[in-house]
């Protein structure tokens, strides 16, 4: 009894001395673990970069399209605000605004009486303002896949350092042939802490993107929005131009 106890004491003397450090689990693990950590790391960061990136773009659009907005509804002439902007537009409504204007400033049929004319015109302007806001919103979704997929497959790889960590456990107890806490804590340790790091990865990832996705689902309905209400603009000035 007295050889146990001591025996025990001296296993948690063991334990007690390794360092549990997150630095000194990441120099402990073996090669695979090592890459699982680094690559969860870097996707981590990566996906934090894309995150503050995404919410100050989107922000920014939000305000510079409002601003837009007051002018094109102020009541001024559009012809002064497409001279003034056409040359860079500074956000996506802007940027239909310029497309629709541009198309329909080259287009002499706007001028003549012509009906087939007046639609072909107007079928020609819907593109366009369509094409603008598929392009600026594929611009401005640019890298929120990486949230998604990051969310997806970092628990997995997370898990696959796991397994590798334990697998690397149970090889230590083979070949000591002894299953005490000293030799089996430091893989099992190494193993969570790339659970642990697949989780702090992903979470933010899937949170930010669901976010992300439905402000910029929310931009893009008012895109819509827009290039309707300048199509019904544009209509009515092909009417009452007969």
């Amino acid at each position: 009894m007295e050889n146990q106890v001591i025996e025990a004491a001296t296993l948690g003397g063991s334990v007690g001395n390794l360092d549990f450090s997150v630095w000194s689990l990441f120099l402990r693990a073996d090669l695979i673990v090592k890459s699982v950590i680094v690559l969860l790391l870097a996707a981590s960061i990566w996906c934090w970069a894309i995150i503050f990136e995404k919410s100050i773009s989107l922000r920014r659009l939000s305000s510079r399209s409002s601003e837009f907005e007051q002018a094109f509804w102020s009541g001024n002439s559009l012809d002064d605000l497409y001279e003034r902007i056409a040359s860079q537009p500074r956000d996506p409504m802007s940027a239909v605004f310029v497309a629709a204007m541009r198309e329909w400033r080259r287009t002499p049929a706007r001028e003549n009486g012509k009906t087939d004319s007046r639609v072909g015109l107007a079928d020609r302007i819907d593109r366009v303002m369509q094409i603008t806001v598929a392009r600026e919103m594929d611009r401005a979704e640019k890298n929120i896949t990486v949230l998604a997929t990051t969310g997806s497959t970092a628990p997995f790889i997370g898990l696959f350092g796991t397994v590798w960590g334990i697998m690397n456990s149970f090889q230590s107890i083979a070949i000591s042939k002894n299953t005490s806490l000293a030799v089996v804590a430091p893989g099992i340790a190494e193993a969570l802490f790339a659970t642990a790091l697949g989780l702090l990865a992903a979470i933010p990832a899937v949170v930010a993107f669901n976010k992300l996705n439905k402000s910029m689902d929310r931009y893009a309905g008012r895109l819509d929005s827009f290039a309707g209400e300048f199509s019904a603009i544009l209509s009515r000035e092909m009417e009452g131009g007969d």
